[in-house]
């Protein structure tokens, strides 16, 4: 695209906005068109006053447009395609290529931070065209490999560089670390809980689901945060999508291979999880996209926010619909929820009575809906150890994060070698028709399992996730086909949904 270029951001991508100005005589005035909101109505005084510290007084009747004129525009980094279109258009530079600015402007001319910047980078990468931003943003576009870019601390260096009396220097790509980080919790130093660990490793080997139940103190929080430190580290490709959500939501960004790990307060609406408003900013579950959702004390959340995420969880990606338009953001993450056994939360607990009613359990029980129960592929107990057990096991440590995260890594390349060539990185991603056609079972396991679902009240969906841990748990041994031991505890982990007795 020719000309001047500003963006405006949908979902996560930029799209390019051409800035029109057109100046004639009269009584002064700015007026801005092309579907702009309240920010970017402001930017005329804003814009007024930096071009007059730079010396340039605007006059006569100012009209400028932001084509295309029925996309909405927002916020304010349309601040320095604005100046530079009337800087222009007043003759005081002259930009015969297509550039892509962005930026807020103060009043005396200085550029601030705006968010957006990585999604805009993708944009001049793909058009071809240099980019310019504010000084604070030149991190995050340092991120992005193959683009032109500029930084900016001034509209005034702006002008110097665009009259090439002060050219600018480029920023230099710098691309993603490769440092080791460290488990903040280490499951070494959590005692006991060995088959919630297990539930950890082979939810992190394949992506899979989570639901832990126990009673408060046992351990269920810690078990989650754990988590984060047998994950993987994130490939390039899920660096740069984390990146581009990060961007577009204001927030900083990390240049670090961990995952992200969100955790969210059962008091989150359902905005705030999914994402909308006004600015229709992406949620908690797109923030958390290639990376971990906690969800604590899961049946306090309204059944309205657990409803909204059947589809993320079975897509891996979440349309918002709102007034002011329809976007889709990435959702693609690994569930993790706790909660407790009833509400007072002692049933089955070795020391504590349970107080509650069968009314008030049943009640309890219901907070969780089939659908939701049956998109969690691990169902684990996390039972309150024993004061004789916590002394016992305080000289015992288990085995480290940084060992299971290797054992983790391993079966990973395993899923990514196996489903690459039908564009699929783990088992929990994998579709019906190519769970069935490329699975590679024992001659066994067959009958095995049509005995054993006999008893079992599994729906199509709950018994495919079987089959995907199932398939984990093979990679995790690094065996290339399924055994009937895997698939043995690969029902474990689903008998209390099956069983419609998840707290029992």
């Amino acid at each position: 695209m020719k000309g001047i270029s500003g963006v405006t951001l949908k979902g996560t991508q930029a799209l390019p906005v051409e800035i029109e100005v057109e100046i004639t005589g009269g009584l002064f005035s700015i007026t801005v068109v092309g579907l702009p909101d309240a920010a970017v109505k402001e930017a005329r005084e804003r814009v007024r006053a930096a071009l007059r510290g730079i010396g340039l007084t605007l006059k006569g009747r100012i009209a400028i447009n932001l084509a295309p004129a029925d996309l909405p525009k927002e916020g304010a980094l349309l601040d320095l395609p604005m100046a530079v279109g009337l800087a222009k258009a007043s003759g005081r530079i002259d930009l015969p290529d297509g550039a892509v600015f962005m930026g807020e402007l103060a009043l005396d001319g200085r550029l601030r931070w705006v968010r957006g910047a990585v999604p805009a980078a993708v944009m001049a990468r793909e058009q071809g065209i240099p980019l310019f931003v504010p000084r604070e943003n030149e991190r995050e576009v340092a991120l992005v490999s193959g683009v032109k870019a500029y930084p900016v601390d001034t509209l005034l260096d702006l002008m110097l560089h665009l009259t090439s009396e002060k050219p600018l220097a480029p920023i230099e790509g710098r691309g993603f670390e490769d440092e080791k980080f460290e488990a903040e919790v280490d499951l070494a130093d959590i005692k006991g809980q060995f088959a919630a660990k297990r539930a950890l490793e082979i939810a992190a080997a394949g992506h899979h689901n989570l639901l832990m139940t126990g009673s408060p103190g046992s351990g269920k929080t810690m078990l989650a945060q754990a988590l984060k430190g047998i994950l993987p580290p994130l490939s390039d490709e899920e660096m740069m999508e984390v990146l581009l959500v990060r961007s577009v939501a204001g927030m900083s960004l990390d240049s670090g291979r961990a995952r992200p790990f969100r955790t969210v307060h059962h008091t989150a609406s359902a905005i705030a999880i999914c994402g909308g408003g006004a600015a229709m900013r992406p949620g908690e579950v797109s923030l958390a996209h290639c990376g971990v959702l906690f969800l604590d004390e899961v049946p306090e959340f309204s059944r309205d926010v657990l409803e909204s995420l059947r589809q993320p969880l079975e897509d891996g990606t979440i349309n918002v619909n709102r007034a002011a338009g329809s976007v889709t953001y990435p959702a693609r993450v690994l569930l993790v929820t706790a909660c407790n056994p009833c509400p007072c939360g002692f049933l089955g607990d070795p020391v504590e009575q349970c107080r509650c009613t069968e009314h008030a359990l049943e009640r309890y029980r219901r907070k969780l809906s089939g659908p939701i129960l049956d998109r969690i592929d691990l169902h684990v107990a996390v039972p309150r150890l024993k004061p004789e057990e916590l002394v016992s096991l305080d000289e015992a440590r288990s085995e480290a994060s940084e060992s299971v995260r290797a054992r983790v890594q391993a079966a990973r390349k395993r899923q990514q070698d196996r489903w690459r060539g039908l564009g699929y990185g783990c088992n929990a991603e994998l579709p019906e028709k190519v769970l069935r056609r490329n699975l590679g079972m024992e001659a066994d396991v067959k009958p095995f399992l049509t005995q054993t679902l006999k008893g079992l009240r599994l729906s199509g969906r709950g018994f495919s996730r079987v089959l995907r841990v199932a398939r984990t748990i093979a990679d995790l041994e690094g065996a290339e086909k399924i055994a009937v031991p895997h698939v043995a505890e690969s029902l474990s982990y689903r008998k209390g949904e099956a069983l419609n007795d998840a707290w029992r």
